[in-house]
C-alpha cells in the first residue's frame, strides 16, 4: 500500500473535511526477532482471512465518529522488514478512533491472522 496516495484518495472526497479530523496508521512489519523468545527470525509465513477482516472492518466502521477504514494484510512467506499488515482509520476525534484502531488491530492479529515464524 502506498500509504501517502491512499490519505490523497481519502481526502478527494467530498464529505472528507465535514467527517475527519484524524488519520490513524498502522503499518505493521516482520521483525528479525521472536516475540516469545527473542531468536532470530530468518522469515515469517502468514495466512490472511480477507473474510475474517472485512466483517471486523464493517463493525468497526459502525463506530461514533468513524468515517472510514482500509486494511491490506498480505498472506505469504516474508522477510524481516517486509510489509504485512495496514490499518488506516480515519475520524471526527482522537477519543473516538485511537480506540477503534487499536482494538480493530488486536482484534485482526488474534481473529484473522496466522503466522508461523521461521528461526535461524
Amino acid at each position: 500500500m502506498d500509504i501517502t496516495k491512499t490519505i490523497q484518495s481519502l481526502k478527494k472526497r467530498p464529505d472528507f473535511t465535514d467527517n475527519v479530523g484524524m488519520i490513524l496508521i498502522h503499518n505493521g512489519t516482520v521483525r528479525n526477532w521472536s516475540r516469545a523468545d527473542k531468536q532470530q527470525v530468518q522469515a515469517l509465513e502468514t495466512i490472511v482471512d480477507h473474510a475474517k477482516i472485512d466483517k471486523l472492518r464493517q463493525e468497526y466502521l459502525a463506530k461514533e465518529g468513524i468515517y472510514e477504514i482500509i486494511v491490506e494484510a498480505h498472506s505469504g512467506k516474508f522477510q524481516p522488514g517486509d510489509d504485512l499488515l495496514f490499518i488506516i482509520v480515519a475520524g471526527d476525534l482522537r477519543e473516538n478512533i485511537k480506540p477503534v484502531l487499536a482494538e480493530l488491530l488486536d482484534r485482526i492479529k488474534a481473529e484473522a491472522v496466522t503466522k508461523k515464524e521461521i528461526k535461524a
